[in-house]
């Protein structure tokens, strides 16, 4: 009888291990590889890569704002900015899985908007899909340049504050 009970209670055991093993959020990489120097956005191709100088480290397929075509102008016109900016903060608490910042606008978006009486807009990030778009296809994104979350842990690792990114149309 006892046996039974202490098998019993065993197998529950195991079940619940199991059960909270299970992904809850973000995983926090480590890399130890070669610095992230640079990271090139090529709109035009959907393509972002992570350099070490004049070296490809990684490349990933990229979702850009849902109207891809041109420099970001204004708050709204959901378009990724073209240019050159650096990477200014992260959020591991990110609605989109993690995300990094970009550091738009600049002085020279802020002035150009200015002139013409708008906002120029912000909150640019380089982020992972999140529970909400999982199934998106295509440019869907306010601006901001989208990857995989599993794809993000990687980036979110590798990238460090300060990187310079360059945004090319």
């Amino acid at each position: 009888m006892w046996s039974i009970r202490a098998a019993v209670a065993a197998l529950l055991l195991v079940g619940l291990v199991a059960c909270s093993s299970a992904p809850s959020g973000p995983r926090f990489l480590r890399y130890d590889g070669p610095e992230v120097t640079r990271v090139i956005v090529q709109k035009d191709a959907r393509l972002m890569h992570l350099m070490h100088h004049d070296r490809v480290l990684k490349s990933y397929r990229v979702d850009l704002g849902g109207n891809p075509n041109g420099h970001k102008q204004q708050f709204g016109d959901r378009r990724t900015p073209e240019g050159h900016y650096y990477i200014d903060r992260r959020n591991p608490r990110s609605r989109f899985h993690l995300s990094l910042g970009i550091s738009y606008p600049n002085e020279y978006d802020v002035a150009y908007a200015a002139a013409r009486g708008v906002n120029p807009g912000g909150d640019i990030f380089i982020h992972g899909r999140g529970p909400n778009f999982q199934r998106v296809n295509g440019d869907w994104t306010d601006g901001c340049i989208a990857v995989t979350d599993q794809e993000m842990e990687v980036i979110y690792a590798m990238i460090r504050d300060g990187t310079p990114i360059s945004i090319l149309p």
